[in-house]
């Protein structure tokens, strides 16, 4: 039983890329200074004090509706999961139950 919730938990793109293997990881581009620093940013965020959308201003110079539709698609990236599998696997599954909840919130109207 516990191995059907564990395969439930998987995203289709750990797949992709688990069954791709390394060579292909060598054949796919690397990510851009831009998403590797994005990725970066929401590892340490949390050690810039202050709020968050202010630190996004200063460090990328978006707006955060630009910068979390742009984290939104780095989270779909193969590279990017390649790049840092434990953070996206996080992020993925923080994004997943906010979706969820907005889900439900509408269902109960």
């Amino acid at each position: 039983m516990r191995e059907k919730a564990q395969d439930a938990a998987v995203h289709p793109h750990d797949e992709a890329t688990a069954q791709a293997g390394p060579q292909a990881g060598a054949a796919q581009e690397e990510l851009s200074a831009v998403d590797a620093a994005i990725l970066e940013f929401e590892r340490t965020w949390f050690t810039y004090g202050g709020a968050k959308d202010h630190a996004i201003r200063e460090r990328f110079d978006l707006s955060a509706g630009a910068y979390f539709q742009r984290l939104s698609v780095l989270l779909d990236d193969p590279r990017a999961y390649a790049h840092d599998p434990i953070l996206i696997k996080r992020l993925r599954r923080i994004r997943d139950s906010r979706q969820r909840s907005r889900s439900d919130a509408r269902l109960a109207r």
